[in-house]
């Protein structure tokens, strides 16, 4: 990220690509794709949203770029 400090978006996804990592590691995968629970993962959707409030930050919309 360069000398850009970090906001309160960019520490949301760092704390959910964590969790998503940890997760991915208990279930001995190294993608969520490659998981049953895929579809409706909580954890995942959680990781999807914050990753989109990071690039809007927190402004709304969903997939408009």
């Amino acid at each position: 990220m360069g000398n850009k400090e970090k906001d309160k978006f960019d520490l949301a996804l760092d704390v959910k690509l964590e969790e998503l990592k940890e997760c991915q590691k208990s279930h001995n995968v190294d993608s969520c794709l490659k998981c049953d629970k895929v579809i409706g993962c909580e954890l995942r959707n959680s990781y999807v949203k914050a990753a989109y409030e990071t690039m809007n930050k927190g402004s709304g919309g969903g997939f408009e770029f």
